[in-house]
């Protein structure tokens, strides 16, 4: 490594501790306001409510270290260029690409490590901080990934559908299943007021089976009491609802395969799954942005150079936000959907760094 790349690596890493800390601060505090009078209303002790706010830091800290790096560049070239440091390593013959080469490199490293954060970290602290959300301040135990009312459930080769299912009691209110043929064909048709699970089984109350009969076509019997068998169980209907930061990538990508195969729309699943594989290489971008800002930002020095990444960083939120909105409806792709502000912001900075004069 040399001397130069060891000063550069110096200088950023301790900018970039300062400006972690002031953004994970102020995230920080103001999550605290926003979330203590619900802390205090549910009688949390003040042990649980620090384990919530540490719980969090992880992915404040990934949310936070793009817009710190982008910062942290901009700081560091806008002062090298102020002490005429710039200037001197030019005269000594080193060119701009070899100051932003560096940087670049390492931006690869770090958008690695913020992606083993996001996979290994994050997944099991995020699960800690909604779980003491949820039954502690909220009092909810359970949440269904496909709600309690109309529920449509495929299995293999069946299809269920459920008008109301209460997770606590166990207990489905106006069930019907329909049970098909390797070819998609109707075999049978159950139809119970209710249903409810007991010793390993569904105990169904109240219904109408309509049955296909080999040369006979279908035959309706009514029932009181009945009891089937399937391979689904009350827990299968009430999922503790996750968070796509509560998953890393794989358990995601199964989540939303799953989704799929039982006949719901995905889209958003699978944009953020995507998501998780473009927001970390914005940092890369935000190097190749902050480079050619803090050398061309003349009037204001740093203080405008400062501002201009900030507000750029508000403008890349905006963007995703757009594209993830636009994802989830389905009318752009989900992989278009997840990379589309790296690639607009990538060609940014380029465009930036083709005005840097050499």
């Amino acid at each position: 490594m040399s001397a130069l790349s060891k000063y550069l690596f110096k200088e950023f890493f301790r900018l970039l501790g300062v400006c972690l800390i002031i953004f994970i601060s102020i995230y920080l505090l103001i999550h605290f306001f926003g979330r203590v009078d619900d802390f205090l209303e549910a009688g949390v002790s003040k042990s649980i409510m620090a384990s919530y706010f540490l719980y969090k830091i992880p992915y404040i800290l990934v949310q936070m270290l793009p817009p710190s790096i982008l910062i942290a560049v901009i700081i560091l070239f806008s002062i090298m260029r102020k002490n005429n440091e710039v200037t001197a390593l030019k005269a000594a013959g080193v060119n701009v690409a070899q100051l932003a080469q560096p940087m670049l490199l390492l931006s690869i490293f770090l958008a690695l490590g913020l992606f083993l954060i996001s996979e290994t970290v994050v997944p099991y602290t995020s699960s800690k901080c909604n779980d003491i959300w949820r039954k502690e301040v909220r009092k909810h135990h359970t949440h269904s990934f496909y709600g309690h009312n109309r529920i449509w459930y495929k299995s293999k080769n069946a299809i269920y559908w459920f008008r109301e299912y209460d997770p606590k009691r166990r207990l489905i209110k106006g069930a019907t299943f329909y049970f098909l043929t390797p070819d998609f064909r109707l075999k049978k048709r159950i139809d119970a007021a209710s249903a409810y699970w007991k010793d390993g089984r569904w105990h169904l109350s109240d219904g109408i089976i309509m049955e296909l009969k080999k040369g006979k076509g279908y035959e309706t019997r009514g029932f009181k009491q009945m009891q089937i068998t399937l391979s689904e169980t009350p827990e299968t209907f009430s999922e503790e609802e996750r968070k796509p930061e509560e998953l890393n990538y794989w358990q995601l990508k199964r989540f939303a395969q799953r989704v799929q195969e039982e006949g719901y729309d995905a889209s958003k699943y699978l944009v953020d799954l995507n998501i998780k594989l473009s927001f970390p290489f914005i940092v890369v971008v935000m190097v190749l942005i902050g480079f050619p800002i803090a050398m061309k930002t003349e009037k204001g020095g740093t203080p405008v150079a400062v501002s201009i990444g900030v507000g750029l960083c508000f403008l890349y939120v905006f963007i995703l936000g757009i594209t993830r909105a636009i994802g989830f409806s389905g009318a752009l792709p989900p992989i278009l959907s997840a990379w589309l502000a790296n690639i607009v912001f990538a060609f940014f900075g380029i465009y930036l760094m083709s005005l840097v004069p050499c």
